[in-house]
């Protein structure tokens, strides 16, 4: 059976520098019937075990460690028994929400995921944090951005741990060289396409975001 794409929304806070935020996060299923990953266990953990309905999750990647894309991780591990994956440029971030449990493994560039028979490649775009990461799939026409490109722009530089240019050469070297149709899958808010979002590279860069 080839794999899918499932899509759950998740509500909770965001929190760094000081300040709290309410966010919707989106949390991405890739699988089959038998077998699935999970892009991201933002907020709530039992929300995501039931979309997930028994399957066998065979990892919980985290495209980045703020707060709001790990929260739920550590307890949907526990649920399972997947191994938590996290780049590990991004440590100093996930320690400050999860100070006494680390991740089960590490996410490098160019590594290969493979679930329901569908490759997911490791982009490592660094900006909106040291360790962020885009997962690539070809073969279902899509990249999961996590914090590091939206429908209209990149994602936020203006915090802790994040640079400006370091995100926009990430989104030009690593995202706008994707096929155009791409799907483009955000961690917050509205899919995009590559090619929908590639001819403001420059404005974005005229804008200083």
């Amino acid at each position: 059976m080839a794999a899918r794409i499932e899509h759950l929304v998740t509500s909770g806070t965001f929190a760094l520098d000081g300040g709290v935020w309410d966010v919707d996060n989106n949390v991405w299923i890739v699988g089959d019937d038998e077998e699935a990953v999970v892009v991201d266990a933002a907020h709530d953990a039992q929300a995501i075990l039931a979309a997930l309905g028994g399957r066998t999750l065979r990892a919980i990647v985290c495209t980045h460690a703020h707060n709001d894309h790990i929260d739920a991780a550590p307890e949907l591990a526990e649920a399972t028994g997947a191994p938590v994956l996290l780049h590990p440029d991004d440590l100093p971030l996930w320690k400050l929400t999860h100070p006494d449990r680390t991740p089960d493994g590490e996410l490098a560039d160019g590594q290969t995921l493979t679930v329901a028979g569908t490759e997911l490649t490791v982009l490592h775009t660094p900006g909106h944090a040291p360790g962020a990461v885009c997962l690539y799939a070809p073969g279902l026409g899509t990249v999961f951005t996590g914090d590091t490109l939206f429908a209209g722009g990149p994602g936020a530089t203006g915090r802790s741990f994040s640079h400006f240019p370091t995100i926009v050469d990430s989104i030009r070297e690593r995202l706008l060289t994707l096929p155009p149709e791409t799907v483009v899958r955000t961690g917050h808010g509205d899919s995009t396409t590559v090619g929908a979002e590639a001819p403001q590279l420059d404005e974005w860069v005229r804008r200083g975001h």
